[in-house]
């Protein structure tokens, strides 16, 4: 039993490291992305719902005068404390219970985390609270397929690569949730990602007998998915 635990811990940790490389690789792009689509004025205090190791923070930090990220990983936040600048703060807490004041920022950020949370509705609406009115509010999530037994298939595969994973939601009822929160939508935009599903299984730490279920739901050896993002006013 020590030994199973022990290799369990190596692979999260391992994991970790590769999402750590990745956001590396991923951060200029993403940074041209995050200055292009939100176009922050340079003035904000922001907040990453979510942040992992820190990509969004980090990438962002640049533009804003501080920015504030949360995650429930102590593991993720330890890695991105090695590379966050003096004015990027990382705290431990949940995004269905957010620990801040009403209107505590001008920009809230939640990207790729709401298919890791049961109750989505519950972040939404804690990214508006904290939001000031006349804030923004970026969004961003892999998309559902409008099918919904396709939907299904890809959630199979997606929780089977990664327990932490819940559901993918579609467009319609991401809309429907910045509705319900009184969110207007200033702009969106769709990204399509090619995917390599060795490296997707890495990534995650997808080992094992988890390996080989993953394999065999997966949508293919490449395959491409729908990523949405979305800007909108508090």
């Amino acid at each position: 039993m020590r030994s199973s635990l022990s290799d369990a811990s190596e692979t999260e940790t391992e994991s970790i490291e590769r999402q750590r490389a990745l956001r590396g690789e991923r951060a200029a792009e993403l940074t041209q992305r995050l200055r292009r689509f939100v176009d922050p004025r340079g003035d904000e205090r922001a907040l990453d719902v979510g942040t992992g190791v820190g990509a969004v923070a980090l990438a962002l930090a640049p533009f804003v005068a501080e920015v504030v990220a949360v995650d429930v990983s102590t593991e993720r936040l330890e890695v991105a404390r090695r590379d966050a600048p003096p004015n990027v703060t990382l705290l431990e807490a949940d995004a269905t219970a957010l620990p801040f004041e009403r209107g505590a920022f001008d920009l809230a950020c939640c990207s790729r985390t709401l298919h890791h949370v049961r109750r989505q509705e519950l972040v939404v609406a804690e990214l508006a609270r904290v939001t000031r009115f006349g804030g923004r509010l970026l969004v961003v999530d892999q998309l559902a397929p409008t099918d919904p037994l396709a939907a299904i298939e890809l959630d199979r595969f997606e929780h089977a690569r990664d327990p932490s994973h819940s559901r993918l939601l579609p467009d319609g009822d991401l809309r429907a949730l910045f509705e319900a929160n009184g969110l207007v939508l200033v702009r969106e935009e769709r990204v399509f990602e090619a995917r390599e599903l060795d490296a997707y299984l890495d990534v995650a730490g997808c080992a094992g007998d988890a390996r080989s279920r993953a394999r065999g739901l997966a949508p293919g050896t490449r395959f491409t998915v729908e990523v949405g993002w979305y800007l909108l006013r508090r």
